[in-house]
């Protein structure tokens, strides 16, 4: 299972980008990311992308959503987080060992000789 999950987290990242594109080469009304980085008022792929940019959006943002809510299901279940046998290994409690005694601490301070 720990395939699974490392496979949704790098759709989930390949999917977050394909959806900060999306957004960022939408045409606006007043320009945006477009008209800040020297783009024109016109669309870069042609005046029938416009129907399409923002219907790819909604595709793209329902499938994050549902790798997000997949991945939380998952995690809350615990798939992924078996133990290895030598985890449980070391787990275990050890065995209590006995504390060697402390040695007393001096009741009196030496002098520090004075220059």
């Amino acid at each position: 299972m720990h395939a699974i999950m490392v496979m949704l987290y790098a759709l989930v990242a390949i999917v977050a980008l394909l959806l900060i594109g999306l957004i960022l080469i939408q045409p606006s009304d007043s320009g945006g990311m477009g008209a800040a980085c020297g783009g024109s008022g016109e669309s870069a792929f042609g005046g029938k992308a416009g129907s399409h940019l923002p219907r790819a959006t909604v595709w793209m943002t329902a499938v994050f959503l549902v790798l997000a809510l997949l991945l939380a299901v998952l995690i809350g279940r615990g798939v992924g987080n078996e133990t290895s046998s030598l985890q449980q290994a070391m787990s275990q409690e050890a065995p209590e060992t006995v504390a060697p005694a402390e040695t007393p601490a001096p009741e009196t301070v030496p002098a520090v000789p004075e220059k």
